[in-house]
């Protein structure tokens, strides 16, 4: 993985935090309002995308092409941009938009940077609550109001004590969602429906675990990045890298992780 010196670091946190405030104008006249354009993604199903994402993600492309010219990108609207320096930012410009739509500010605006072995840098964006998480090889921390404090993921417990999120109930197929049951049956309490803000939850030691299945790369990328700066672990469910997507979970420490990792694998072993 790239290793950026505390110069390009300073660098790249400016130029993220640039693309969350470009995404923030962009998106928030559009959130509980009722002239919102939305187009279904699925012919079955529902898979929502509106105005505001693409509009959100062209703005941050904008500043990419002034900022940093020569990196790649990969967007969840407009695909892929070659570049040459080796750096690839990764963005989402709605994770959540099932939320958006529904006028629940459990979405958020996505941002990655990194190689093509993962991030180093993550972003989660709640413009309507005006919280900014941000995760660097320098640590992680929330702005909101204005004001910088430090996070950290929590301490660690044994599952029985854990709070456990994912977004939809269904979780994937049936085998996906049977691990994810087996984990939650031993966790002291689950949620639904939290989208991208259960990731922040977690780095900002509110919450112990999320486990998702079938995500992409720009669902992840800017989460997992957070998560790691802030003290957490998060893989896929054989325990291997995440970055590229598919199956996740997400722990605030390596003790709880290898506990519900464990039951994970035992689960889907048993049914694959």
């Amino acid at each position: 993985m790239i290793t950026p010196d505390p110069t390009l670091i300073r660098e790249l946190t400016h130029v993220a935090n640039r693309l969350a405030d470009a995404a923030r104008t962009e998106i928030l006249p559009f959130f509980r309002s009722h002239d919102l354009n939305t187009d279904n993604k699925l012919a079955q199903g529902y898979d929502p995308v509106t105005e505001a994402d693409r509009a959100a993600e062209i703005a941050m492309r904008a500043v990419l092409a002034i900022e940093r010219p020569d990196d790649a990108i990969l967007g969840e609207e407009f695909g892929s941009k070659a570049g040459s320096s080796g750096l690839i930012w990764v963005l989402d410009p709605i994770d959540g938009t099932r939320g958006f739509v529904s006028g629940t500010p459990t979405w958020g605006v996505l941002i990655a940077v990194g190689g093509a072995d993962g991030p180093f840098l993550g972003v989660v964006d709640q413009p309507y609550t005006e919280e900014r998480f941000i995760g660097t090889p320098e640590g992680a921390w929330l702005i909101r109001g204005g004001q910088r404090r430090d996070i950290r993921t929590r301490d660690a417990r044994p599952l029985c004590e854990a709070i456990l999120f994912t977004t939809m109930p269904e979780v994937g197929s049936a085998a996906e969602r049977a691990g994810f049951e087996a984990v939650s049956a031993q966790a002291q309490l689950t949620r639904f429906g939290m989208d991208c803000y259960a990731y922040a939850l977690l780095a900002a030691g509110q919450i112990d675990l999320v486990i998702e299945a079938g995500l992409q790369s720009y669902d992840i990328q800017g989460p997992l990045a957070l998560i790691q700066a802030a003290g957490g672990v998060v893989t896929n469910w054989q325990g291997g890298p995440a970055h590229e997507g598919g199956r996740v979970i997400a722990a605030a420490n390596a003790t709880i992780h290898a506990e519900a990792l464990t039951i994970l694998k035992q689960t889907m072993d048993s049914l694959e």
